[in-house]
C-alpha cells in the first residue's frame, strides 16, 4: 500500500484541494475547521436555529442536521432564513441515512451534505453473513454508482459541497461480504464512490472514516489517505471518533484518535463527538486544533528506516520481559522509573548506546523534548527494532504548568498514536502543578482509548442527533452509576439504530433507542431485548448483566 503521508519524520500538512462549504474554505491552504451537529428536533425550527447560533458562537464554523425525511430536509430553508434573521451565516450541512430522496432536496437548500455510503440507496445492513454471487455483487454496485451520480449532478447544480461519510457501524452487506467490518472494507466503501466524484469532475468532496474503536479509525484513514494518493485524489479529511462518550473520557478518547492522525499532518475539518451539549465540543476542538499549530517548525528527527513498521494492523513490538515490564504485558503505569531504567532520547542511541542495551539490556525510558515528540519518539522504536534491540520501553513525557483539560487533551493527541502502532510497554507522565495521581490517571485512560489496557468500564454513547429519541446525556449518566463498577466491559448507549447495531460489534453490551420511549438491549450484536419501554430500560440492562455474570445476582 502507498504511503499515507510524505515523510514519518517531518511534519507537515497533508496536501489537498480546497473545498468550499459556503463561506468556509476546507483544505491544507486553510487551517482546520472545527464543526458540530445539533441534536433538535430539525422540524423545530426555532430550537434548532438557536443550538446553531449556539455552535457558531462557540466557534464552530459549521453545524450539521439530521435530515432523515424529506420535510426534515426542506426544513432546513426555514432554519437558515431564521439564522439569517438572528444576525447568523453559518454554513449548514445536512446528514441523510437511507433516504436519497432527502439528500436531493438537502441539496437545494443547504451548503453541504453529508452521505454514508452503507445506506445511502441499500436496505438497512442485517450485520449477518450474507453471500453476494458476482453478479448481484456488480449489480448492487451499479445501482450505487446510477443512484449517487444522479445526486452529484444536483450538487453541482446547486454548488453545495458533499461529504461521503463512511461509519464502522454501517457499512453495506455488499461491502461486508467481501471485506467484513473491517478498515479495509470502510475504504473501498469510501472509494467506490470518490472514483464516481473523480469520473464525474465533482471536486467539492470531503471524506470521513468514523468509528469508535481509535485502533480501526486511525488506521482506516491511513488506508483512506494512501488510497487516494495511489489514485491521483486529494480530497480533504474530515475527522472525527464516533461515540466518544462524555467527560475526561470522552476527550481523551477524541484526542487519542484525532490526535493520532493529526500527528501525521492528517485532517482538515474535525468534529468532536461528546455526549453533551453540541456547543460544549468547540473548545475541544479548537484546542486539538492548537496542539498542532506551528508544529512544522520542529527541530529535524533523524530518519529512519521503516520496515518495521505497522501503519495498518496492530502489531506489538517484540520486547524482552523484565521485572513487571515488557513481552506482551499490559502497558505499566509506573510510579517512579524501576530500579535501573536508562533514560536516553533518540541522540544518545548511538553505535555505543546500542552496544550496551545489547550486553545489558534494561528498561528503557524514552523521552523527547521536540515539538514533535511523537515522531521523534516513534524514530526512536525504530532505531532500537533497526539495531535488534529488545528492551522494554516505557514512554515518558513531562509538561509544563498548564490545566489538567489541556494536559489530558496534549498528552492523549501525543502518546496515544504510539500504542496505537504498537510501541511503548509503558507510560508515565508528569505535569508541574499536577498531582502524581492525575497523572497516572491520566495515563490509564490513553492507554484505554488506545485500547491496549482496559482498566475500567468504556462507555460507547453517540453525542445524539434529531433522530434521538431519549435524554442520552441522562440515560447515559444513569447507565454509568449502575455499571460503573465494572472493568474491562464496553457499554453502549446509543440514541438510534443508524450506527447502534453496527458499533454493537465493539461493544459487549448496547442499549439503544428503538422508538419514541422505547430502547432495545443488545449482547454483541444480537438484539436480546426489544422495545422495552424507557423507565424500565436500565433496570432490564442490570438484569441481562446480571444474567451473563457481569453483575452479582
Amino acid at each position: 500500500m502507498d504511503k499515507f503521508c510524505d515523510s514519518l519524520f517531518r511534519y507537515e500538512r497533508r496536501r489537498c484541494h480546497t473545498v468550499t462549504v459556503g463561506d468556509v474554505k476546507i483544505g491544507s491552504s486553510y487551517g482546520v475547521v472545527p464543526q458540530s451537529m445539533c441534536t433538535t428536533d430539525t422540524l423545530d425550527t426555532e430550537a434548532s436555529a438557536r443550538q446553531a447560533a449556539a455552535i457558531a458562537d462557540a466557534g464552530g464554523k459549521l453545524v450539521r442536521y439530521t435530515a432523515q425525511g424529506r420535510s426534515q430536509a426542506q426544513n432546513l430553508k426555514a432554519i437558515k432564513e431564521r439564522l439569517a434573521e438572528m444576525g447568523y451565516n453559518v454554513p449548514l450541512v445536512a446528514d441523510i441515512h437511507f433516504n436519497p430522496a432527502a439528500a436531493d432536496i438537502a441539496a437545494t437548500v443547504v451548503e453541504k451534505v453529508r452521505i454514508n455510503p452503507g445506506n445511502f440507496v441499500d436496505k438497512r445492513a442485517t450485520l449477518e453473513n450474507v453471500e453476494f454471487t458476482p453478479q448481484e455483487y456488480e449489480d448492487d454496485k451499479r445501482r450505487l454508482d446510477e443512484r449517487f451520480t444522479a445526486f452529484l449532478a444536483i450538487c453541482r447544480e446547486h454548488g453545495t459541497a458533499v461529504r461521503i461519510g463512511v461509519n464502522h457501524g454501517s457499512l453495506s452487506d455488499r461491502i461486508m461480504s467481501e471485506y467484513g467490518d473491517t478498515p479495509q472494507g470502510m475504504t473501498e466503501s469510501a472509494m467506490e464512490l470518490l472514483r464516481i466524484c473523480k469520473r464525474e469532475r465533482v471536486d467539492n468532496v470531503v471524506v470521513s472514516m468514523k468509528s469508535s474503536n481509535t485502533q480501526v479509525m486511525v488506521r482506516a484513514y491511513r488506508m483512506i489517505a494512501a488510497a487516494m494518493r495511489a489514485e491521483g485524489m486529494d480530497y480533504p479529511l474530515h475527522l472525527g471518533v464516533t461515540e466518544a462518550g462524555e467527560g475526561e473520557d470522552g476527550r481523551i478518547k477524541s484526542a487519542v484518535g484525532m490526535g493520532a492522525l493529526m500527528a501525521d499532518g492528517l485532517g482538515d475539518t474535525i468534529r468532536v463527538s461528546l455526549t453533551e451539549a453540541p456547543e460544549a465540543e468547540i473548545p475541544v476542538a479548537n484546542a486539538l486544533i492548537s496542539i498542532f499549530e506551528g508544529r512544522e517548525k520542529h527541530a529535524p528527527i533523524p530518519e529512519q528506516a521503516t520496515d518495521s513498521y505497522s501503519p495498518y494492523e496492530y502489531k506489538r513490538r517484540n520486547s524482552r520481559r523484565i521485572g513487571e515490564v515488557g513481552d506482551g504485558q499490559p502497558p505499566v503505569v509506573p510510579d517512579s522509573l524501576p530500579e535501573g531504567t536508562r533514560e536516553l532520547s533518540i541522540w544518545k542511541l548511538d553505535a555505543e548506546m546500542l552496544e550496551k542495551l545489547r550486553r545489558e539490556p534494561c528498561v528503557v525510558a524514552a523521552v523527547s523534548d521536540n515539538i514533535n515528540a511523537t515522531a521523534e519518539l516513534r524514530a526512536f522504536f525504530l532505531r532500537l527494532d533497526n539495531a535488534g534491540i529488545d528492551c522494554p520501553v516505557i514512554i515518558v513525557r513531562r509538561y509544563p504548568a498548564m490545566s489538567e483539560e489541556d494536559f489530558a487533551l496534549r498528552a492523549a493527541a501525543e502518546c496515544g498514536q504510539l500504542f496505537i502502532d504498537g510501541y511503548g510497554d509503558g507510560l508515565m507522565l508528569e505535569c508541574e502543578g499536577l498531582s502524581k495521581e492525575v497523572c497516572e490517571k491520566t495515563a490509564y485512560a490513553i492507554l484505554q482509548a488506545a485500547r491496549v489496557r482496559f482498566t475500567k468500564t468504556e462507555y460507547i454513547s453517540c453525542p445524539g442527533c434529531g433522530r434521538t429519541l431519549f435524554n442520552l446525556t441522562e440515560t447515559l449518566r444513569r447507565v454509568k452509576a449502575a455499571t460503573s463498577e465494572l472493568k474491562g466491559l464496553k457499554i453502549a448507549v446509543m440514541g438510534c439504530i443508524v450506527n447502534g447495531p453496527g458499533e454493537m460489534a465493539d461493544a459487549d453490551y448496547g442499549y439503544v433507542g428503538a422508538g419514541p420511549g422505547k430502547v432495545t438491549l443488545y449482547k454483541g450484536r444480537e438484539a436480546v431485548k426489544r422495545a422495552i419501554p424507557e423507565e424500565r430500560a436500565i433496570d432490564e440492562l442490570l438484569d441481562l448483566l446480571k444474567q451473563n455474570n457481569e453483575l452479582p445476582q
